[in-house]
């Protein structure tokens, strides 16, 4: 193990002279926004400490769905006050290590008329359905279902989940110690499938998304981000691969005779973060957030990577240049002429599918080429601050264009905001919401520009328009470059037009050049 720890120092010896060039530094004369205490508009606070939270945030309803041990309560995103509490305790009535069996809820989806839930049910994994009932003012236990492959058994076990149109898609370990964890159709009008169990090593899902494709709903495909272990033992390997995965949301698996319930169209490949020329990679997929956009091309992904040199960084990626990866490249290990139609395309009919396609996707799944990020050169972020989680929100500034801005979560409580200013990140704040306690759950209200963070205390909101905190000036306004913020005749307010900005420069002789209420400059 030795030589592993001296070739992973001279790789920390790099990255610290990349990060000290590449990297705005929080407080820096380029980066003058400091600590502030928490902005916590609006928060509830549990009972009982929480040891796992799961959120469903429904914006336009505007109500929060949460999800903690043996219960699921229904917040007011207004003002955060109960609207529902469903006790939904385990349902076995053995025990559980000499002691009670909990049922730790981890999987809340809207699913075709109500809300799907499932939990760990004293390691008997159980879903239930909640149905509007009386004037579709609360909601009722319907029924309950098996949850094997959609709940893990032990709460800390890698799951996700995801519902495409009336369907299901998650992924839960089958047993006790983690084992068959396979991405999986579960539920809804469409046929159950699931992997072939050669495709993946060990995985770890993160996320799954779907992207829609209005003009052409049939070549619609679910894209699966994950990482698993990496083949290659050499001591200077890292042990983790992460990847980008996809199947056809038509796929209804093959035929009764050839590989009847199974994905015909999975195709992996790897993504790739880091610094090619020198061959230094962020190997460690930990969240994803994608940016939806009305035309599939523009959709982005955000991914938040760690190293094993413990530093992380932010990579962007196009679902475009994704996909061309898949329609283009040559499949690993595999030498002869690609079958019509190619492996991996969406078909009408995937049960009618050759068989000489489906043997390509069973045999060689993984893509020859890599996936590199927009900024191929180069992580878009780097930071030696341990992240966690990421969302993005978009954000139109007083100039009416339009910004991205990364919220960052790190292990210690904090929040740091990000402006995507073209090619360059800058740090525009770093907020600190829990001194005791790590972040579990976050979601974002784009609507009402709130960052809904989950706590084992507690569930805090952050307001990302609290513009107040650079109210001292027109100056100090405008070199926060926050395009949640703009200078006004009342100070620095939410952005509106007319407002006093410079978000990618941060110039102020803005302030000089219009005329500002009370002379503050």
């Amino acid at each position: 193990m030795k030589p592993c720890v001296h070739i992973y120092l001279c790789f920390a010896v790099y990255f610290d002279l990349v990060f000290s060039k590449d990297a705005p530094a929080l407080g820096s004369e380029n980066s003058p926004r400091l600590l502030i205490p928490g902005i916590i508009s609006d928060q509830y606070k549990y009972e009982v400490n929480q040891t796992h939270t799961v959120f469903s945030y429904r914006e336009e309803e505007q109500e929060l769905f949460v999800g903690g041990t043996d219960f699921v309560i229904k917040l007011n995103a207004n003002n955060y006050s109960v609207i529902e509490k469903f006790p939904i305790r385990t349902t076995e009535h053995h025990k559980c290590s000499d002691r009670p069996c909990k049922n730790v809820i981890t999987v809340i989806e809207k699913f075709q008329d109500g809300m799907f839930v499932c939990g760990t049910n004293g390691h008997k994994p159980k879903c239930w359905k909640l149905v509007h009932s009386v004037k579709n003012q609360t909601y009722k236990i319907e029924e309950s279902y098996e949850g094997a492959g959609i709940s893990p058994l032990v709460y800390t076990h890698n799951c996700l989940s995801l519902t495409v149109d009336g369907d299901l898609y998650a992924a839960a370990p089958l047993d006790i110690e983690g084992n068959s964890l396979q991405f999986r159709r579960k539920a809804g009008k469409r046929t159950n499938v699931w992997m072939y169990d050669r495709w993946l090593s060990e995985p770890t899902f993160i996320s799954a998304s779907w992207v829609k494709r209005s003009e052409d709903p049939d070549n619609e495909k679910i894209y699966i981000f994950f990482r698993e272990k990496n083949s290659d033992h050499s001591p200077d390997a890292d042990p983790w691969i992460s990847r980008v995965a996809r199947v056809c949301k038509t796929d209804e698996g093959g035929s009764k005779r050839f590989f009847q319930n199974m994905w015909t169209t999975f195709l992996k490949a790897r993504l790739v973060c880091g610094f090619p020329d020198e061959s230094l990679f962020f190997n460690r997929l930990q969240d994803i957030y994608v940016v939806h956009a009305d035309d599939w091309h523009q959709t982005r992904v955000y991914a938040l990577f760690t190293s094993s040199w413990n530093s992380t960084a932010v990579c962007i990626y196009s679902i475009e240049m994704i996909d061309k990866i898949f329609e283009n490249s040559a499949f690993k290990g595999y030498a002869n002429e690609i079958p019509t139609p190619r492996p991996g395309t969406c078909v009408p009919n995937s049960k009618s599918l050759p068989r000489a396609t489906v043997n390509v996707v069973k045999d060689h799944p993984e893509m020859v080429d890599w996936v590199h990020s927009l900024h191929s050169k180069a992580p878009f972020y780097v930071s030696n601050y341990n992240y966690t989680k990421i969302v993005v929100d978009r954000v139109q500034g007083a100039d009416q264009q339009v910004y991205n801005v990364l919220l960052l979560a790190t292990d210690t409580g904090k929040i740091h905001k990000v402006l995507e200013a073209g090619s360059e990140p800058f740090i525009i704040l770093e907020t600190q919401i829990s001194k005791i306690s790590s972040i579990q759950a976050m979601t974002l209200d784009s609507q009402k520009k709130k960052l809904v963070v989950g706590f084992s205390d507690k569930i805090s909101t952050v307001d990302l328009q609290k513009c107040k905190v650079y109210n001292a000036s027109c100056a100090d306004c405008v070199l926060a470059r926050d395009p949640y913020c703009a200078w006004t005749t009342s100070g620095c307010t939410p952005s509106n037009l007319g407002g006093i900005q410079n978000i990618k420069d941060g110039h102020k002789s803005v302030c000089s050049q219009n005329k500002v209420a009370n002379g503050k400059l």
